[in-house]
């Protein structure tokens, strides 16, 4: 039976070199939890030690590490929370779809990491949750970058990824997570998919291997989310917001989303990224940061 020794801040000269970014050494990364509530904490890595300039909020059934390239590229300090349910962070009680509840842990961290970014950016469902966020605390969020997500995903939009997040339980082994997870992102190297598995499940006593996700429940399996509720309230937002698109099969945005955006908000600008589906900063993570660079300067 192989054994697998993890150490999560042992890969980062692979992302530099995957995407030909110079590597002067180990960036500066910590992980810190913060309580949320009593009995309960939310895990983020915190990039630099100078304060934070963007918040980053990753997508459902991934992890803090999905941004690893792009804080590479970018290289400025920046908070990279895992979404409760995810990663290190504790499960939220309500459910994986409660962004609400997220929101609100979402602010108590940036309150105590990144009290002055410029800019809280959130992929699916991290984008979902920096919506609520942006209404609930918009003293927390200067500036609002979604990552290929509005409110109008839909269960059928978002079907393949459900049904890959509500795969098996466990794997028999490291091979058999890689296999499933090759299958459904046939466009990305093994090898980064490699790693993002070793940030993203773990080996048990028995030699299985789980996912650090909380998976979703049974009876959330076979509708997917539902989000257009926040329409109203993504309407209602004053500070600049920018949506990045991914323009390849995998997309949940499609161009009745945009065009509903840019219906409640005018002045909202679209950026549409080639060579990119949904998760925009693991197909195209360098035009990413370049896009997030505008939005800093």
């Amino acid at each position: 039976m192989a054994s697998f020794d993890y150490d999560e801040f042992g890969f980062f000269h692979e992302n530099a070199e995957e995407w030909g970014l110079a590597y002067p050494g180990p960036p500066m990364v910590r992980r810190v939890a913060v309580q949320v509530e009593p009995g309960r904490s939310v895990s983020a890595l915190v990039w630099g030690d100078e304060p934070a300039e963007l918040v980053l909020l990753h997508g459902g059934a991934q992890n803090a590490h999905t941004w690893d390239t792009v804080a590479l590229a970018l290289g400025c300090p920046l908070v990279a929370i895992d979404l409760p349910g995810h990663g290190h962070s504790d499960d939220n009680p309500g459910g994986r779809h409660d962004v609400a509840r997220a929101s609100r842990d979402v602010a108590t961290v940036i309150e105590a990491l990144a009290p002055g970014a410029k800019a809280v950016v959130g992929m699916s469902l991290g984008g979902v949750t920096a919506i609520k966020l942006a209404s609930l605390r918009p003293d927390l969020v200067r500036r609002l970058v979604l990552i290929d997500i509005t409110p109008g995903v839909t269960p059928e939009k978002s079907a393949a990824i459900t049904a890959f997040v509500s795969g098996p339980a466990t794997f028999a082994s490291f091979d058999d997570l890689l296999a499933r997870t090759v299958e459904h992102n046939p466009t990305r190297s093994v090898s980064s998919l490699r790693r993002g598995i070793l940030h993203n499940a773990r080996q048990l006593d028995d030699g299985t291997w789980v996912w650090r996700y909380a998976r979703p429940s049974p009876s959330g399996q076979s509708d997917g989310p539902h989000f257009a509720g926040l329409w109203d309230e993504l309407g209602g937002l004053t500070m600049p917001v920018l949506l990045v698109r991914g323009m390849e099969p995998g997309s949940v945005v499609d161009d009745d989303d945009e065009a509903e955006l840019l219906r409640r908000l005018p002045d909202a600008v679209v950026a549409h990224v080639d060579g990119a589906g949904h998760s925009v900063q693991g197909d195209q993570p360098l035009v990413l940061a370049s896009l997030l660079a505008d939005e800093l300067d």
